[in-house]
């Protein structure tokens, strides 16, 4: 177990700050520092939130920062970058824009000294954790994206409410890129001990209820955001559970964007598949006896991914 819990938070926009409030409500951190370009709004958010200290489980010391602050830091959490405009901004657009973001971020996060776990929330979050792993040199373990965290949480969500039951006791996983390439390997989504698809025979469900299940997950970012601008509750609380699982040594498993070396028969890509996290980063990757159709929108997930891979490539060398 990690002793000195110090988690340093690069970006305090929308999801960085959610993550922070709720790292402030459940506790396990003895210090939290806060870096963005903004400065005076950095300073205003650390003010706001060690005011509600004597609220919260235990104590914490918030700051703003710099990053000198991360050389001691056990976890270095990125959620920094721009937003996607909207559908006249193509993800690739994006992807090269936030990915020079990512690249200064990284060169100095690790000029500071840092020795401690990555935890990559930009987007597309797939392709920015690609960017941290091949600035920093890091060890693949130790650069985590939060890959299908929250499309996940949204898909046990959604399950739960579909049956009636707690989502704490749906074990299933989002797999593949964090966006429309991304599927649900129903042949490993278990309810209690029981599977998903022999729930809905057992109870003369029609299974294309599960393709419905799967379409409101892939699209409610996109719900959220027509109706609110912005998605940022349920990746904090993500977050938060990420950060959690390093900074205990847990060992959860979680699906989240890790580097592929063959697993899957898929390498050199950082794709969403379910992993046990530890102190280190990710200890292992759990590799799914996929079916033929789900080895193939795999497949497919990654080729996407690697696509514009490429162009990455191209906007980080300059």
């Amino acid at each position: 177990m990690i002793k000195q819990k110090k988690v340093v938070l690069v970006g305090t926009g929308f999801v960085g700050m959610s993550m922070a409030y709720s790292l402030l409500n459940q506790g396990g951190v003895d210090e939290l520092v806060l870096i963005d370009i903004a400065k005076e709004k950095t300073i205003g958010e650390a003010m706001d939130l060690s005011h509600g200290i004597p609220c919260a489980p235990s104590e914490m010391t918030i700051k703003a920062g710099d990053y000198e602050d991360c050389h001691d830091a056990s976890v270095v959490v990125i959620t920094a970058g721009v937003a996607q405009k909207g559908p006249e901004q193509s993800r690739l657009e994006l992807a090269q824009i936030n990915s020079k973001i990512m690249k200064d971020i990284t060169q100095r996060v690790v000029e500071s000294g840092f020795d401690g776990v990555f935890i990559v929330a930009s987007n597309p979050v797939d392709l920015m954790t690609y960017v941290v792993e091949k600035v920093s040199g890091f060890p693949k373990r130790k650069v985590i994206g939060s890959g299908t965290v929250l499309d996940t949480a949204r898909l046990r969500y959604l399950i739960g409410k579909y049956l009636d039951i707690s989502s704490k006791n749906v074990h299933a996983y989002i797999m593949g890129e964090h966006g429309d390439s991304s599927f649900v390997p129903w042949t490993h989504c278990y309810v209690g001990c029981k599977k998903m698809i022999d729930i809905i025979h057992d109870n003369g469900k029609d299974i294309s209820d599960l393709d419905r299940i799967y379409g409101e997950v892939r699209d409610a970012a996109y719900e959220i955001i027509a109706k609110k601008k912005a998605t940022y509750y349920g990746i904090g609380l993500g977050l938060t559970r990420l950060l959690k699982a390093v900074l205990t040594d847990e060992h959860a498993i979680l699906p989240v964007s890790t580097k592929l070396e063959g697993e899957y028969g898929q390498s050199d890509i950082f794709v969403g598949v379910p992993a046990i996290i530890g102190k280190h980063g990710v200890v292992d990757i759990l590799e799914l006896k996929l079916s033929e159709e789900e080895q193939a929108k795999f497949d497919h997930s990654c080729e996407v991914l690697r696509e514009m891979k490429k162009q990455i490539d191209e906007a980080i060398k300059e």
